[in-house]
């Protein structure tokens, strides 16, 4: 798997980030009655880092959550069935019904992981609305969803793979084209 080419360095995700922020500020009208939940992995800490954005701006904090979607996959038998999945636990620390929640993740794909998200939410509590929040689209769905915000449009084909690698966890700030 060879690197084709940075989509996006560490300013540009900074940027990306910062309009995000604003964007959801602004769809919302503030962010009395928002929620910003992280899917695990590398969502939680683009929603960390879009929270203290939007406490810079607004001045005010918004709650973050994270949410585990490992057993609301459907691809569980079919990713290692010599192996039990590592359910990691969800951790939102408001009620969530009735609240706008912000679903926020690295790339949307397929579909699959918000579908899964979706469902995982619901289990959780009924929210008013749920806007996504996406790092990077690629395009290629499989289910009829489609992001809120957007950090970058980044349309590939399905050779192609796309790794977003973030400071919290792998020491660099980057996303990348990779060739299968």
């Amino acid at each position: 798997m060879g690197e084709k080419a940075i989509v996006l360095d560490d300013k540009a995700i900074q940027r990306a980030l910062t309009r995000v922020a604003h964007e959801i500020i602004e769809k919302n009208k503030g962010i009395e009655e928002c929620v910003i939940v992280g899917i695990k992995t590398r969502g939680i800490h683009l929603a960390k880092r879009i929270a203290k954005r939007i406490e810079k701006i607004e001045g005010s904090q918004v709650e973050v959550g994270e949410l585990d979607i490992t057993l609301y996959r459907d691809d569980l038998t079919t990713k290692s069935a010599d192996r039990e999945p590592i359910v990691k636990g969800s951790d939102i620390p408001v009620d969530i019904t009735n609240k706008k929640v912000v679903l926020v993740d690295d790339v949307l794909f397929t579909g699959r992981t918000v579908r899964a998200a979706l469902d995982a939410l619901i289990d959780i509590g009924r929210p008013s609305q749920i806007q996504l929040a996406v790092l990077v689209d690629r395009g290629h769905r499989e289910f009829p969803i489609r992001a809120d915000f957007v950090g970058k449009n980044v349309p590939t084909a399905n050779s192609e793979i796309i790794v977003v690698e973030l400071e919290e966890i792998d020491k660099i700030d980057q996303v990348s084209i990779h060739e299968k």
